[in-house]
């Protein structure tokens, strides 16, 4: 476990915000998507974002919203239910004068179902023993816009999802993610 993770910070790997560190409280079942995984879904999505809006549900430290604003999203949703969570959220996002990032309390599939954006990326890290994933990855279809990417990672090694094609995959250590389209999108290619 790296010190950064000991006193409850994440660095940011890249983009306008390379190094800067987020602070985020202790919460059970946080713990921010390690800095190799998002090295390499961010490769797999393109350093620059401009232009993409983006959801991170079940945002925890904010480490994977914060990385697209950091590389020009136009938007960034930061979804969380943790009161302590969504603080933190919100001073970091302060810190870095993130006017992209807009922070909401509330249960992610609540969001899902209230919702009527449409994202480029969606971001589904939740508390690996708590998320309901197929209900998410149900609600989560009608928030993607045309030809949308979106991240979905594990402790345990991924099934296949129906109506979605792997775009990309990998393992690093224990966590295991893949990037997934929409296979009707993927279809129409």
């Amino acid at each position: 476990m790296s010190a950064a993770r000991l006193h409850n910070r994440v660095r940011i790997v890249g983009g306008t915000w390379r190094s800067r560190l987020l602070r985020f409280p202790d919460v059970p079942g946080l713990r921010p998507s390690p800095d190799r995984v998002r090295e390499t879904v961010f490769n797999w999505l393109g350093q620059d974002l401009t232009g993409r809006a983006c959801l991170d549900l079940f945002a925890g430290s904010g480490a994977l919203g914060f990385e697209a604003a950091s590389r020009n999203a136009r938007q960034v949703t930061m979804v969380e239910s943790d009161l302590r969570a969504v603080r933190a959220l919100q001073d970091n996002a302060r810190a870095l004068d993130a006017g992209a990032v807009h922070v909401v309390r509330v249960d992610a599939l609540e969001f899902l179902r209230s919702d009527r954006s449409a994202y480029d990326v969606v971001f589904l890290d939740p508390p690996y023993a708590k998320a309901d994933r197929d209900a998410l990855l149900r609600c989560v279809r009608e928030r993607m816009a045309p030809g949308a990417f979106l991240y979905v990672e594990s402790n345990e090694p991924l099934p296949a999802f129906e109506g979605w094609d792997v775009f990309r995959r990998a393992r690093a250590g224990d966590v295991h993610f893949q990037l997934l389209q929409s296979a009707a999108e993927s279809m129409a290619k």
